[in-house]
């Protein structure tokens, strides 16, 4: 069984993850593309989905030759990876995944969309009905295991060729704490992080929301500010 539960005392407490394969839907979004570039260089065979499948290989093309990257459509990324990343467009989030229920069955889902509104005043969170974005995730895939995560990660640190170790914390949440465990073993696979995990999924809305004021210390501070967890 893939993320089997065992007693933890530290973020180093963490399933082997390193034979799993990696969808990203979305994939062809700097986020997409960060997260497969991190996870190519780490040995996973890494899939971008796409509506196009021509664009999401166009995609994996401009990652390099030498990264086991390729690209496919939504549905059939999924279909081929044993972990599912969700880095859509907020606007898009609900239908998309809904289209792809059946194929999700059975596979942990990882979303990392933050729901985010901008006016002149800056980047501010958006209700959702469920409560967050990984709540509406698992309330229309509701025979997939859907772990929130990866949602304050710069693209522009994961794109940067002279980032040899990003430092940052990955907040992980979910129900399914086994799940959640594969999902923490896989962020500590990208050199420089740790996967945290951070609570049940109905506390994803915090964790969104705090993308907001990220975007703003990113701003005034002129950097891809991340967070770290003290003490563990």
């Amino acid at each position: 069984m893939i993320g089997a539960m065992t007693a933890q005392t530290s973020p180093h407490d963490a399933p082997d993850v390193s034979g799993l394969s990696i969808a990203i839907l979305g994939g062809t979004g700097d986020q997409g593309r960060g997260l497969a570039r991190r996870f190519a260089l780490a040995g996973h065979d890494v899939i971008l989905g796409s509506r196009s499948a021509q664009r999401a290989q166009d995609a994996a093309d401009g990652l390099g030759a030498d990264l086991p990257v390729r690209g496919l459509a939504n549905a059939d990324a999924a279909a081929a990876a044993d972990v599912v990343i969700a880095a859509v467009p907020w606007d898009g989030h609900r239908d998309l995944l809904a289209s792809l229920r059946e194929v999700l069955a059975g596979k942990i889902v990882v979303d990392c969309v933050n729901p985010l509104g901008f006016d002149k005043q800056g980047a501010y969170a958006l209700p959702v009905e469920e409560g967050s974005a990984a709540q509406q995730a698992a309330a229309v895939l509701p025979d997939s295991r859907v772990v929130a995560a990866f949602h304050h990660v710069s693209a522009v640190v994961l794109l940067d060729p002279e980032v040899a170790e990003v430092d940052l914390d990955v907040l992980v949440l979910g129900d399914d704490r086994a799940a959640a465990d594969t999902v923490r073993a896989l962020a500590a696979r990208i050199p420089g992080v740790r996967g945290i995990f951070g609570g049940r999924l109905r506390n994803a809305h915090q964790v969104e929301a705090l993308t907001a004021n990220l975007i703003s210390v990113n701003r005034r501070y002129k950097t891809h500010a991340g967070i770290r967890i003290t003490h563990v």
